[in-house]
């Protein structure tokens, strides 16, 4: 197994009910790996911050940072700016089971040279299967990307590769972000499926609204692109 350092980033958002026992879980299952947990909590609404520093306090290997702005994007930024290790790694926490991080994380360290990925093959209800399939069918159809599933977490990758891309974007656009700028930069990716569909708790924060974000700022996106 690989000497390399391991930086997770775990965005936090109003999951003051869960992430204790998600944090619980990660670091049994990353006690023989060297590594560091990052918890990013992005914006207020519950006792996230609170929970999470005290974490930092039970575990020697956790650091938790702030944002008072929300955003998955600008928290997932934070978090790999201050992120120390060789390989970084960053997921949703409500939704990545232990297991399936833990496949990944070794993934990468075996295959060093490219991007390991999520593939998520199972979602619920079907108006988030269908929003997202089209979301998808979007962006390739946009921007030529190979991957099935541009907003899949947990998505592992070298340190050269975070300095390269330069991500930008403060919202969920950040995977599209980060999937673009692999591909122009050949950056192979490992897309790994995986099946699991339970949240851990809390409450999903994509609706109507965010998804119509979603494919308005994918355009946007690509008529910026187009132009560099």
């Amino acid at each position: 197994m690989s000497h390399k350092f391991i930086s997770l980033v775990l965005p936090v958002y109003k999951q003051a009910d869960h992430i204790g026992d998600v944090v619980k879980e990660y670091e049994a299952m990353l006690s023989h790996i060297s590594h560091e947990t990052i918890l990013v909590v992005n914006g207020d609404g519950d006792a996230s911050l609170d929970v999470c520093r005290a974490l930092g306090v039970q575990y020697g290997t956790v650091r938790t940072t702030y944002s008072e702005h929300t955003g998955w994007g600008r928290a997932v930024k934070l978090g790999l700016r201050v992120a120390k290790g060789d390989v970084l790694c960053y997921t949703n926490a409500a939704r990545t089971r232990p297991s399936d991080l833990k496949n990944f994380i070794y993934a990468a360290l075996d295959n060093p040279t490219m991007v390991v990925k999520a593939k998520r093959c199972r979602r619920r209800p079907l108006k988030r299967k269908l929003g997202t399939l089209l979301y998808n069918l979007e962006c390739r159809a946009l921007f030529a990307l190979p991957t099935r599933d541009v907003n899949g977490t947990p998505k592992v990758f070298r340190r050269d590769v975070y300095t390269a891309i330069n991500l930008q974007s403060d919202d969920g656009l950040i995977d599209l972000e980060f999937n673009i700028k692999c591909k122009r930069l050949g950056v192979p990716m490992l897309e790994i499926p995986i099946h699991s569909r339970d949240r851990h708790g809390g409450r999903s924060t994509t609706d109507y609204r965010s998804a119509i974000r979603m494919y308005r700022g994918a355009f946007k996106m690509w008529r910026i692109m187009r132009r560099n």
